[in-house]
């Protein structure tokens, strides 16, 4: 019988053979030895390295502040370092306690009915309260040039909405519950009026629950796209003034605008009524109190802790410095990560793998040369798509300008943590909502570059490789050229398979949603990734299954990436499968709390780890070969269920 991706028991003796689990064979001993660190909810090779560079820019960050290192030149820095200093000064953050929240809390109680709450919204939405109906700018996806108004329903307490009315859903909300009481009583209401503002925001929360989007419809990116002319957008609200709202945050009414939920908007009116006011108010404070605990004091954090501790299966808060260095870089991530690009990426390492990913563009264009099931027309269209990518790798050559409206005023001048970090949120919404009638800057970054990660945008046909993924164990200068295509190089073309796979296949070289496909190819291209989510849905791992539905654009991306690495490998001269297969399957080890599992089993649009290594290579006759698997080995998956797509 197949193991179709099972990782097993991780008490399997460390003996696994690769026939049978290539996953175990591989990974068993660092599995039975790894620990997972007590404020983490998981380990695994892509949390160790992220865990080495939050440490060493840990030990940096502390230089700086104590003035044992210089900090490094320019505004933007120097005011990350300053909020560092402020955010890990808790006899500050202990001593102000609720106080910096007073207003804001005030500003809630202070709304008197649903006509109040209409001609405040729009004020409560520019200063980043939690509204039930807001709005943002983003690129229209039919016109990536220009930027367009967008909205979609308000966010829901739970991570999904399949959870609700589940027992273990029921569970986290009575967490939730108790949290948000605890939080509002700590802020000064009393238990009376905490529980009645809570019980109103939970009924609240169960009516968006049953309206919004889940996360396998959010994960069909393009049915995201549905415009509206404004005038017969506003319809669909009678009672919330939606015309007078847009007016106040964008300083006119749009032509047009961008409904990412039409569900949402069918059912707005029964929701943002004078009847549901109580429970808004509510939904609003809870929203706010949850979201601010760790700009408090510890106390707040302590109290703000038991939710994200059921939900992931966390044990302990960050500790007082990791908690200030996961502050400051949280809001001036782009500024630490081209600090830490400068610093470790070599130039050897950048300019290698620059010639990787044109190499395996080269080779994705052979492929599709050499394709099948696919028309000259589609093909030469894909093969433009290909050409037109643009790459960017390791960090940014510019800073973003909102980095420099964003002001740290020190404790030594009246500043507090909150109001940092609360002024900087004011500057998001600003910065956002001027971008309507900008053109779209198509440099810009969507990951800094000490992010342990990769990415495609569909809308900028951009791939991003930030530089602290340009590392063991996906690419190091000393390994074998084919374990790094087994790391690195499967991660590279993992990435542009994405400009195909059922989201990205919509858009063309432009970024564009435009059909480029003939008829008969894309019913093709759909009954290919019909075959991907039939090979994982159903997959039985860590107490739940797999929802080959939810997971299937990043397995497209899988299945291709990890079809044109081995392409690649083999033009090499010391072409070695084994240590592609092997590599693959190490860059996925993740050992992780069961709540943590079931959690990405819910939400998360990536199979679990041990599922990528181990069901992807089953498609590949290389795997077979390399490894001499037989019909009666474990890792055996019968010819017609092998799936290639690219």
């Amino acid at each position: 019988m197949t193991v179709r991706g099972g990782a097993g028991d991780v008490t399997v003796p460390e003996n696994a053979r690769p026939q049978d689990n290539l996953y175990l064979a591989v990974n068993a001993e660092y599995l039975k030895n790894a620990e997972i660190p007590a404020d983490k909810p998981a380990t695994g090779s892509f949390n160790v390295l992220a865990e080495n560079v939050e440490k060493a820019l840990m030990a940096e960050f502390a230089a700086f502040a104590s003035g044992e290192k210089e900090t490094p030149a320019g505004t933007e820095f120097q005011n990350a370092v300053e909020l560092y200093r402020q955010a890990l000064d808790f006899e500050q953050r202990n001593a102000d306690g609720a106080k910096p929240i007073q207003g804001a809390l005030q500003k809630l109680a202070d709304l008197k009915d649903f006509a109040d709450f209409n001609k405040k919204a729009a004020d409560f939405s520019l200063n980043g309260f939690a509204v039930p109906v807001d709005f943002g700018v983003d690129t229209d996806m039919k016109d990536t040039k220009h930027h367009v108004l967008a909205t979609s329903g308000p966010s829901i307490f739970l991570q999904d909405t399949t959870q609700y009315g589940t027992e273990a859903g029921d569970k986290l909300l009575k967490v939730f519950e108790s949290q948000s009481e605890n939080l509002l009583q700590l802020a000064g209401l009393s238990a009376e009026e905490a529980a009645q503002y809570v019980s109103a925001a939970l009924k609240f929360d169960a009516k968006v629950a049953k309206i919004v989007k889940s996360n396998e419809e959010w994960a069909d990116y393009p049915a995201s796209y549905n415009p509206y002319d404004f005038d017969d957008f506003a319809k669909y609200f009678k009672s919330f003034d939606v015309t007078g709202f847009v007016q106040q945050i964008v300083g006119k009414v749009p032509e047009r605008v961008i409904e990412a939920d039409p569900r949402f908007l069918e059912n707005a009116e029964s929701l943002v009524n004078e009847a549901n006011f109580a429970e808004i108010k509510g939904w609003m404070f809870v929203k706010f109190i949850n979201g601010v605990t760790n700009s408090l004091s510890q106390e707040f954090r302590d109290a703000g802790f038991p939710y994200r501790q059921a939900m992931f299966g966390v044990k302990e808060l960050a500790d007082p410095e990791k908690n200030a260095y996961q502050t400051a870089n949280g809001l001036f991530d782009e500024v630490v990560g081209i600090y830490y690009g400068k610093k470790y990426l070599g130039d050897d390492a950048k300019a290698d793998v620059i010639s990787m990913i044109h190499k395996m563009i080269s080779i994705y264009e052979q492929r599709l040369s050499n394709n099948d099931w696919l028309s000259q027309a589609t093909k030469d269209k894909a093969k433009v798509k290909l050409q037109a990518m643009v790459l960017k790798v390791g960090y940014p050559d510019k800073i973003e300008e909102i980095y420099s409206r964003y002001q740290i005023k020190p404790t030594s001048k009246g500043g507090s943590l909150y109001e940092n970090l609360h002024a900087a949120r004011l500057e998001q919404i600003k910065y956002n909502l001027e971008k309507l009638d900008q053109d779209v800057d198509r440099t810009t970054w969507n990951m800094p570059g000490n992010l342990v990660n990769a990415g495609y945008d569909p809308s900028k046909n951009d791939l991003t490789f930030p530089a602290a993924i340009l590392q063991a164990p996906f690419y190091d200068l000393q390994a074998s050229s084919s374990t790094n295509y087994g790391g690195i190089g499967a991660v590279i073309a993992h990435e542009i398979s994405h400009a195909f796979d059922n989201n990205g296949a919509q858009f063309d070289e432009f970024g564009n949603m435009v059909n480029w496909w003939t008829d008969e190819d894309f019913k093709q291209f759909k009954t290919r990734t019909q075959a991907e989510i039939d090979l994982f849905d159903g997959i039985e791992y860590g107490g739940g299954k797999i929802n080959g539905k939810l997971v299937v654009s990043e397995n497209v991306a899988d299945v291709g990436g990890l079809s044109n690495a081995i392409e690649a490998a083999k033009s090499e001269a010391d072409a070695n499968m084994k240590e592609l297969f092997e590599n693959w399957a190490r860059v996925w080890a993740m050992k992780a709390s069961p709540e943590y599992i079931n959690m990405l089993l819910a939400v998360d649009v990536h199979a679990p780890g041990p599922m990528r290594a181990n069901v992807q290579p089953q498609n590949f006759a290389e795997f077979y070969e390399a490894f001499d698997v037989q019909p009666e080995d474990g890792m055996y998956l019968e010819p017609e269920k092998r799936v290639n797509i690219w």
